[in-house]
């Protein structure tokens, strides 16, 4: 082995190379406060290794992105945390850069001679947060998708070339394969060189000057090896414990549902972009994308000369901790806000359910070449959802809301329909204080009307007690899929309830029995009486001429016959919300 070695630094001059390395002096002995620098380097270096094996089941474009990201999350072994690692290490990265920028500010390791190296510095900041910003969009999902829009949109506002760039980047005007090739040439090449050459150049500005350290020095001089490398392998096993516990708790790194340019999503950006989203709310976004980041950006690249003086270090200090002060001031804004409004949590609900079904059908059908997002787009449940909250909402609510999980401002004029023709849902109705309540019949005319006014009101508390079991005999008609049907013997006992200790069926028709002036009870909540209903609620079988306000969706071509038997297997599909 040592005639191996002797060869190899012959022909190399390893062992020099190492030595200088090693046995490098640290001015003031070695210190906590230098390990920033290390635990960057290796959150770079895992980041290369993860990306790479990433990389290999990745395919970027429009119709796999997704695809293959979810390839990864659920098909390889070990890809969810994988992907968990390389998410959560790009937000470290961001966290170290800031913490290791303070100390070089603080510590006036910014002045000169030590000028370009603190330039070099900066141009890393912006790498580190333009590779964030491109890995964003790569798994195409609609978090991703919207946010690239909303941040590219922003190139625009750069005088004279701002829209010509903005194609560019984007791959022309619209949002899609072209788009996808650009940012993963940018991530996966272009900024990674980039980065590699700024950090060789950043070294070697580092090892040409020195560590900065005041005067007098806390410690006597000692060697980079062992004191300086055992902190820093300490600080880098907390960085990757800690980005592994992150990775193990979240269950890897969030995949959204797959982009869809026709379904617009609130995205925002990751947190430490924030600040901007949230100061582009307070200022018109020439002035947020280009004359700000301008101003700031000359600043800083003047500081090495302003902290030529003791007050002039001063105010550059000042000026860092401000700026930090001032984003996390309006990142904090930011997540307010988010929080607060309730629209915003119902679209991120939304997308969460969205992308859990996704998953689930994909598991359970596979993906077809025209890519995932059509299992969304042909799914009966999420078409459901979205046909109740366009056609159904203004009057209807769905566990008080418009069925995708939006609150609506004004007060509903119809029924409650989560878990219509349930035992639940029918015995609230057979109760006058709850039939002519906003949640039935409140906000339409049939509160003062006669089934209200002269039988509910007119129950004497004996017949009151048989109205729960009308509600049992009626949700059984439904045969909703979530209940048990009745036995042969119980369905009879409750029509002898129905028919003669209550006399329903003086106004209901019921298996062609009742008088019918009142609604056909016949096969009651079952999806053909549903079906039939919404059709054309004027039928003489229903309302006819009492027809207070509901819309006749299929004879007046309101909706498809597909997708009237749609909202109906939506609306009969599950209980509702307790």
């Amino acid at each position: 082995m040592n005639r191996f070695l002797d060869w190899l630094d012959d022909r190399s001059g390893i062992r020099g190379i190492v030595k200088e390395a090693l046995y490098e002096k640290v001015p003031g002995g070695a210190r906590w406060r230098y390990v920033w620098g290390s635990c960057l380097t290796f959150a770079f270096f895992t980041q290369v290794v993860t990306g790479t094996l990433l990389w290999m089941s990745y395919s970027p474009s429009a119709q796999t992105a997704w695809e293959s990201v979810y390839f990864i999350q659920y098909e390889v072994w070990g890809g969810w945390f994988l992907r968990g690692v390389h998410h959560y290490m790009a937000q470290a990265m961001i966290v170290l850069l800031v913490l290791h920028l303070m100390q070089v500010m603080i510590d006036g390791a910014y002045k000169a001679p030590r000028e370009l190296n603190f330039w070099f510095g900066i141009a890393l900041l912006g790498v580190t947060l333009a590779l964030s910003l491109t890995g964003y969009l790569l798994p195409w999902d609609q978090k991703g998708f919207w946010a690239t829009a909303v941040a590219t949109n922003l190139i625009a506002e750069v005088p004279l070339i701002g829209p010509i760039l903005q194609k560019i980047v984007v791959g022309g005007v619209e949002y899609g394969h072209q788009t996808i090739t650009r940012f993963f040439a940018l991530h996966a090449g272009i900024l990674p060189a980039a980065l590699v050459g700024l950090v060789v150049g950043h070294i070697y500005l580092f090892r040409k000057h020195g560590i900065h350290v005041k005067e007098p020095r806390p410690k006597k001089d000692s060697y980079f090896w062992p004191d300086q490398i055992l902190k820093d392998g300490v600080a880098c096993l907390a960085v990757m414990l800690a980005v592994i516990i992150l990775t193990l708790y979240f269950k890897g790194a969030p995949l959204g549902p797959p982009a869809d340019p026709s379904n617009e999503f609130p995205a925002r950006p990751e947190w430490y972009f924030l600040f901007l989203f949230q100061l582009l709310k307070y200022v018109p976004a020439f002035w947020g994308a280009v004359i700000i980041p301008l101003v700031l950006g000359l600043l800083i690249f003047i500081q090495p000369f302003l902290g030529a003086s003791r007050k002039g270090h001063q105010f550059n200090i000042g000026f860092w901790w401000c700026l930090l002060a001032g984003a996390a001031g309006l990142t904090f804004l930011a997540f307010s806000e988010d929080r607060s409004n309730s629209n915003h949590g119902a679209a991120v609900k939304e997308a969460e359910w969205q992308a859990n079904r996704v998953v689930q059908i994909a598991q359970e059908e596979g993906i077809p070449p025209a890519g995932a997002v059509t299992l969304l787009r042909k799914d009966h449940e999420n078409r459901g959802r979205r046909i109740f909250a366009a056609h159904c909402a203004s009057c209807h609510r769905y566990n008080g809301h418009d069925g995708r999980g939006y609150s609506v401002e004004e007060d509903p004029s119809a029924p409650e329909l989560a878990g219509f023709a349930s035992q639940e849902w029918l015995t609230k109705l057979l109760n006058y204080e709850h039939y002519t309540s906003l949640e039935y019949f409140g906000g339409t005319a049939f509160k003062d009307g006669t089934m209200a006014k002269k039988v509910l009101q007119k129950f004497d508390k004996e017949e009151q007690e048989l109205l729960p079991q009308v509600a049992i005999l009626l949700s059984d008609l439904a045969e909703l899929p979530y209940q048990e049907s009745l036995t042969e013997e119980k369905r009879e006992s409750l029509m002898d309830i129905f028919y003669d200790d209550l006399a329903c069926i003086d106004c209901h028709d019921i298996d062609s029995e009742g008088e019918g002036s009142a609604p056909d009870l016949t096969g009651y909540g079952s999806k053909k009486w549903m079906t039939d209903f919404i059709i054309n609620p004027e039928h003489e079988r229903f309302y006819g001429k009492k027809n207070d306000r509901m819309p006749a969706f299929g004879r007046d071509n309101k909706l498809t016959s597909e997708e009237i038997e749609i909202v109906v297997d939506w609306i009969r599909l599950r209980p509702a919300e307790k």
